[in-house]
C-alpha cells in the first residue's frame, strides 16, 4: 500500500473542521501603482481622487516632483512599483523623501496573481493588488547603507576592471615568451611592477632585470633571468605599456573610492559608546589583496557593535560587503529562515500531493 493510500485510510475516520474564509478586503485604500519605463511612467490612483486617476508622466526630474505633489494632492500615502531596471531608482528616492511609503515590487510576483484582464493597465494592475495587501515589497537598506552600498559596489567594478588589464599584460609578456607568472605568484607585486616597468623604459638585459627580485621571492635569481629571456617585440612591449598605464589608472581611482568609503563610515554613529576596545589579532594583521590603506576594521567595528572577522572565513572586505547589502538592522528579516531566503541560500518546496515538484533555489539577490 502506497504512501497516499494510507494518508487516505487514517484520514477516513477523522472529522475535519474547515474555517470560513473571509473576503479579500481592500487593506491599503490610499495605494497607487506605477509602470516604470525608460522614458514615461504610468501612474494608477483609486478612481474618484481625480478627473484623470490614470497619468503619465515624463522621466525628467521636474516631472517627478510634479508626479509626487499629485499623489500628495489626491490623498496617496503608499506607493507601489516594478523593479524594471535602474529606471525606478530616481522616482523611488523622490518619492521615499516626500515622505510616502514605497514598495519596490518583484516583476515576477506581479505577473504570477491570476485574474487580471486583458484591457487594464500595467500601473491599474499593480494599484489594485496593492490595496488588497498583495504584494510585498522587496527589501532596501536605509539611505545611509545604500549611500555606502553604492560607493562599494563601485570598488568592486574598478577592482574587476583592473584584473582585466593584469590579464592583458600578462598576455603581452607571453607574446615575447617572457614566463614572468612562472616565477612570480603576482606581476603586479613589488618585484613584477619594477621588472616589467624597467622593460618598459627601454631594459632587455635578463640579468639586469633579474636583479630587482625582492628577498621575499621563492625563485631564485637564475629562475627569474631564465624566465625574462625573451623576444622583446616593440609593437608587445607598446601594448605592454598602455595596459600597465590603465591598471594604474585604476589604482589611483580605487584610492578616491577608498577615501570617499572611509568618509561615509565617519558619518555613521556608534553602535555602543561603551563597547570594549577591538583586539589585535594574528587574523587582522594578515593584508588582503585590494585591501583598503585606512582602519576598515575598526570602523566595522564600530558601526555594528561585532567583531564580524572573528567568525572564521569573514575578512573585513567579505564583512563591509555583507553590511553594505544588508544593513545594520536584523529586525528588517523576520527570522534567520527569512535571512537565507532573502540570501537565495535555501532550496525551494514546490510540493503537490506529497510529491516534491523542484527543489530549485531562487535566483540569488
Amino acid at each position: 500500500m502506497s504512501k497516499q493510500q494510507n494518508q487516505r485510510k487514517r484520514a477516513k475516520g477523522k472529522k475535519i473542521q474547515f474555517k470560513n474564509i473571509e473576503e479579500l478586503a481592500q487593506i491599503n485604500l490610499n495605494a497607487a501603482g506605477i509602470d516604470i519605463g525608460a522614458s514615461e511612467h504610468w501612474v494608477s490612483i483609486p478612481a474618484g481622487r481625480d478627473e484623470e486617476h490614470v497619468r503619465c508622466f515624463s522621466c525628467f526630474t521636474s516631472d517627478l516632483h510634479a508626479l509626487a505633489d499629485w499623489l500628495k494632492e489626491c490623498g496617496i500615502t503608499s506607493v507601489a512599483m516594478e523593479s524594471t531596471g535602474v529606471y525606478w531608482i530616481p522616482v523611488f528616492q523622490i518619492l521615499e523623501t516626500k515622505g510616502f511609503e514605497v514598495k519596490l515590487v518583484n516583476a515576477h510576483f506581479i505577473k504570477t496573481v491570476p485574474g487580471r484582464k486583458s484591457d487594464v493597465l500595467d500601473c491599474q494592475w499593480i494599484q489594485q493588488l496593492h490595496t488588497y495587501g498583495l504584494l510585498s515589497g522587496s527589501f532596501r537598506p536605509d539611505d545611509q547603507v545604500c549611500v555606502l552600498r553604492s560607493y562599494i559596489r563601485q570598488r568592486d567594478n574598478l577592482i574587476r576592471s583592473s584584473s582585466t588589464h593584469i590579464q592583458r599584460m600578462q598576455k603581452a609578456l607571453s607574446e615575447m615568451n617572457l614566463h614572468l607568472h612562472q616565477v612570480l605568484s603576482d606581476i603586479t607585486g613589488v618585484t613584477g611592477l619594477k621588472i616589467i616597468q624597467a622593460i618598459i623604459a627601454g631594459e632587455r638585459d635578463p640579468s639586469i632585470l633579474a636583479t630587482y627580485r625582492d628577498r621575499r621571492v621563492k625563485s631564485t635569481q637564475a629562475d627569474i633571468e631564465a624566465a625574462l629571456t625573451g623576444d622583446y617585440r616593440p609593437e608587445h612591449v607598446f601594448i605592454l605599456s598602455q595596459e600597465l598605464y590603465l591598471y594604474q589608472t585604476y589604482l589611483a581611482q580605487i584610492e578616491k573610492c577608498d577615501l570617499a568609503i572611509q568618509k561615509c563610515f565617519e558619518n555613521f554613529e556608534d553602535k555602543n559608546q561603551d563597547q570594549p576596545p577591538l583586539k589585535i589579532t594574528r587574523k587582522s594583521q594578515n593584508k588582503r589583496r585590494n585591501a583598503p590603506n585606512f582602519d576598515l576594521r575598526s570602523h566595522l567595528y564600530r558601526i555594528s557593535g561585532v567583531d564580524f572577522t572573528s567568525i572564521d572565513g569573514l575578512d573585513v572586505l567579505t564583512v563591509q560587503t555583507i553590511i553594505s547589502e544588508v544593513g545594520l538592522d536584523p529586525k528588517r528579516f523576520k527570522s534567520a529562515k527569512n535571512f537565507v531566503s532573502w540570501l537565495g541560500l535555501c532550496p525551494g518546496s514546490r510540493i503537490s500531493g506529497g510529491k516534491a515538484l523542484s527543489s530549485q533555489r531562487e535566483q540569488s539577490c
